[in-house]
């Protein structure tokens, strides 16, 4: 089928095919994070994000080219969550000020576009890193601006796009070694191809669900309530039952033409392929009901190892049964979120002040903490749920001050927060790079009030570099990362830069990452303790570490934060 034209009406019929094709599939992507930590959040940040474009796309009775351009725009924009989010936002951003203009769309009018939306997006992030979402959109925009020299049919120009953004895809592994090492293609490309993919189903005339659930973020009278999402799972009929995994150990370099053929194939007996290779090793990954066809097929290009075969159809209830429990979890952190907003509304000053301040925080007991340190507002989110830049927005109305710090305390939240800042006119916006809750706290605790804005800022942002961050939390996979064999369910004590712990014992697990971090030059370490530890076992921790290093400081604290058993800071002095 030839298509030469899309119009308004057709191209919000496929943003929001993409948009739901991208919410059906979160939770997958969510488990491609490298990091095999229970928050996986790069599908959820980018649900999010083009669910908020989404249900503005939806609201629109008559579209126009226009009108859908300053929807997409706008929703992302706000509702941006994490990095993933906020790149997504800006790869939308940048295409539709293309699109805008036109009344209909053309094979060119979308190759400029792509090509716009990829470098926007790369102006937006200051270090961009290659084999991640911005290498994909970059490949396809390549790949975009070559086709528009050669085709007018937007059904073989967007198949060809989608091609080859499933093949830079599948290279990003040789781009970040992390990323080989966890077995796994970058979860934000992965994200932007389901929005592609779901847009081109809908171009093609494909069955696609439109409609936009709007997601309720308050506590429900029916908390026991189905999701629509879950019971899908549960009542689907699985078309291909065994998901396949091995390595091919190549015998001769794998062309191109031999992967194109090999993944060909695969299209032919299953789903859900994916084909990593490099110059020695091939990895394969396909859904088939016969996973001998596609091993005998891989005998042809060299020997096989490291064989999985598993029926997923067994493993369907389990697989539920989690999903199920993750959705309750969600539903505890927006409750959360409801009551620190209503605390929030409670201690918003009335008169304008000077200077204000806006922290994103992980838990009751370390609220408290910033709340006595002088925060205004607090954000209820980090790991687990980052904020949108809506969100961020919303905040700073919320504080009456001239100039207004916003501590992110997540290196997922400072795009959002700088996004929310260039937005703001009418106040002066200061966004200090905190990546972890106990810098977050430090900056805080060397705030001088006589001090001006930019007197403060800089005190700060020279502190929080004094202060080193450990968390600790369980592994949701094996995989092997920082040199470290990762077994599901290990405990793991993450630093600042590295993963420095592994083990079986938590308390033991902590102080060996509580060892690495401390120095000779450390002066205090802080505990906070979450929901699944203690005060007890807290201070048993603290109690080794003083014995240990009888000249450092040690402080316990009730942090009541999800998933991390214990955060921990080492100050210097």
């Amino acid at each position: 089928m030839e298509v030469t034209t899309i119009n308004a009406e057709l191209f919000a019929r496929m943003f929001l095919a993409g948009a739901n094709n991208l919410e059906a599939k979160k939770e997958w992507i969510n488990e491609l994070n490298v990091f095999p930590v229970p928050d996986g959040d790069t599908g959820t940040n980018m649900s999010m994000t083009i669910m908020s474009a989404a249900k503005e796309v939806a609201a629109i009775e008559n579209p126009t080219m226009a009108s859908l351009a300053k929807a997409i725009s706008s929703g992302s924009l706000r509702g941006a969550r994490g990095n993933s989010g906020v790149i997504l936002s800006q790869l939308f951003r940048g295409f539709t000020k293309v699109i805008a203009e036109y009344d209909e769309l053309t094979v060119q009018i979308l190759s400029d576009a792509f090509q716009k939306g990829t470098e926007t997006a790369y102006k937006a992030v200051m270090k961009p890193k290659e084999g991640t979402i911005l290498t994909v959109a970059k490949g396809m925009s390549d790949k975009a601006a070559e086709l528009g020299e050669e085709t007018d049919d937007l059904a073989y120009f967007c198949e060809e796009i989608i091609k080859e953004g499933d093949h830079v895809l599948s290279k990003t592994p040789d781009m970040l070694p992390v990323l080989k090492q966890a077995g796994v293609v970058d979860s934000g490309g992965q994200g932007l191809m389901q929005v592609l993919k779901g847009a081109f189903d809908a171009l093609m005339g494909k069955e696609v669900d439109y409609k936009v659930e709007t997601v309720s973020t308050g506590s429900s009278s029916q908390g026991t309530a189905s999701n629509p999402y879950i019971d899908a799972q549960a009542e689907q009929e699985i078309t291909f039952t065994y998901c396949t995994q091995f390595l091919i150990m190549l015998e001769h370099p794998f062309t191109e033409n031999q992967e194109t053929e090999f993944k060909s194939y695969l299209e032919s007996i299953g789903d859900s392929i994916v084909v990593v290779a490099d110059d020695e090793i091939v990895k394969v990954h396909v859904h088939t009901n016969d996973p001998g066809m596609a091993m005998q097929r891989g005998l042809t290009y060299g020997s096989l190892t490291t064989i999985i075969i598993e029926n997923m159809r067994l493993e369907r209830d389990e697989k539920i049964s989690a999903m199920k429990e993750k959705e309750m979890q969600n539903t505890a952190n927006a409750e959360n979120e409801i009551r620190a907003a209503e605390e929030n509304e409670q201690e918003v000053p009335a008169e304008e002040k000077e200077m204000g301040f806006i922290s994103v925080s992980i838990g009751e007991g370390i609220n408290e903490i910033f709340r006595g340190l002088g925060v205004d507002y607090i954000i209820e989110g980090g790991q687990t749920m980052n904020p949108s830049t809506e969100d961020m927005l919303n905040a700073i109305e919320k504080v009456n001050a001239k100039n207004i710090f916003i501590l992110p305390n997540n290196k997922n939240i400072i795009m959002a927060a700088n996004q929310a800042a260039s937005l703001v006119e009418d106040k002066e916006i200061i966004v200090l790079p905190t990546k972890t809750i106990p810098q977050g706290i430090v900056a805080m605790v060397n705030y001088i009030p006589d001090y001006s804005a930019e007197e403060n800022k800089e005190t700060m942002l020279s502190e929080i570099d004094n202060v080193k961050t450990g968390q600790v939390t369980y592994a949701v996979r094996d995989t092997e990362i920082d040199g470290k064999v990762i077994k599901q369910n290990d405990f793991m004590g993450i630093g600042d830069k590295e993963i420095l712990s592994v083990g079986t014992d938590l308390k033991a697990t902590t102080l060996e990452m509580i060892d690495a971090m401390v120095d000779e030059d450390s002066a205090i370490v802080s505990i906070y303790y979450g929901t699944e530890s203690n005060e007890k076992d807290a201070e048993a921790i603290g109690a080794v570490i003083g014995a240990k290093y009888p000249d450092v400081e040690v402080e316990i604290n009730n942090g009541g934060q999800p998933i991390y058993y214990y955060v921990i800071s080492v100050e210097e002095e």
